[in-house]
């Protein structure tokens, strides 16, 4: 044997085999309500073994595992805290929590990765063989406004953490109506008009979303310059605006979609207007960044999209007549692409 294979260093393998095991930690620990249960305040072992309906050594094992993963604290007295991570995070009353794509996470895309060999045989996602249905996933996975409330919630944990920095990512200044298509919960342009004060903003998302689109930007300080516009954005009239944004949304449809939609918004731009795009980009190897190679990989499996090198969105983006297109990565899990009329 080689001594080349023998001194290899193991540890890359030793820490994937136990990924699947942090994962399930996390989301068992939310699944319980772990969290929620600490958010009162610390608890001691037999405080939360009786919560929880759990035996006291199997949970200690779990709560070892959240200290060791920065999710739980030990207190002083002996019991356990939250972080401040699981506090802003994993809390489902906090306004940034994740519980919902967690949760999404655990149901849905576990069952679904389980089928990735046959996704990349097949080059199709796995909603069929998963789960007997191709239909939408509003209708068939988030029957209950309660369900469909904390999916969205979830990503909008996400865009809290992404919005501000893809708005400083390039100069909005010259722009003076923003409409975010597939806006969801209005964090992007929340925090456009936030940094813009002179911004106006709009978003348009699917009619069984803008009230949550309304409740969520009825509590913010711009409430009164962003407005909620219901609509499909492949079939309805686009809303007037010298810039569109999409946010991880071209990650989700093929090619011949992509173009049909920002022809769409090509056409209804003034000139000089521009379209920004918020996905996370692919380096030109596609071997990284990691947010990107693995939601690729998610993309896949989901949905008939992926995510894309900035070439590819440059040539898509000039495909339908763009002509100034400029990237800039930030450290979010979004990156900005401007395309310019």
């Amino acid at each position: 044997m080689s001594s080349s294979i023998t001194t290899a260093d193991p540890m890359p393998i030793l820490e994937l085999l136990n990924a699947f095991r942090k994962s399930q930690v996390l989301f068992t620990s939310v699944e319980l309500g772990l969290f929620d249960h600490l958010a009162s305040g610390p608890k001691s072992l037999t405080e939360l073994a009786t919560i929880l309906a759990a035996k006291p050594d199997s949970l200690e094992r779990l709560l070892g595992a959240c200290v060791l993963l920065g999710l739980v604290q030990h207190t002083p007295e002996g019991g356990f805290a939250n972080t401040l991570t699981a506090s802003a995070y994993l809390t489902s009353n906090s306004p940034n929590r994740f519980t919902g794509y967690i949760n999404y996470s655990n149901a849905i895309l576990w069952q679904m990765w389980d089928h990735l060999p046959n996704a990349i045989r097949e080059g199709t996602h796995r909603w069929k063989e998963t789960f007997g249905s191709d239909g939408p996933i509003f209708s068939h996975f988030f029957r209950t406004e309660e369900a469909k409330r904390e999916f969205l919630f979830g990503m909008h944990g996400f865009g809290l953490v992404s919005s501000p920095h893809v708005v400083e990512a390039v100069d909005l200044t010259r722009f003076q109506t923003l409409a975010d298509l597939g806006g969801a919960t209005g964090h992007l342009a929340i925090a456009a008009c936030r940094r813009y004060p002179h911004l106006k903003g709009i978003v348009s998302d699917l009619p069984e979303v803008v009230g949550l689109t309304r409740e969520v930007v009825d509590g913010t300080n711009v409430a009164n310059r962003i407005q909620i516009v219901p609509g499909d954005f492949f079939n309805d009239p686009l809303p007037e605006a010298d810039l569109y944004t999409l946010g991880r949304i071209l990650h989700d449809w093929s090619e011949d979609k992509i173009l049909k939609l920002l022809k769409r918004i090509y056409d209804a731009l003034p000139s000089r207007g521009a379209l920004l795009i918020a996905e996370k980009v692919l380096n030109e190897d596609k071997a990284g960044p990691e947010w990107a190679v693995l939601q690729s990989l998610n993309m896949l499996i989901c949905t008939e999209g992926k995510e894309r090198t900035f070439k590819e969105y440059e040539t898509l983006l000039k495909q339908v007549g763009f002509r100034e297109v400029e990237y800039k990565p930030t450290p979010s899990p979004l990156d900005v692409v401007l395309a310019v009329k």
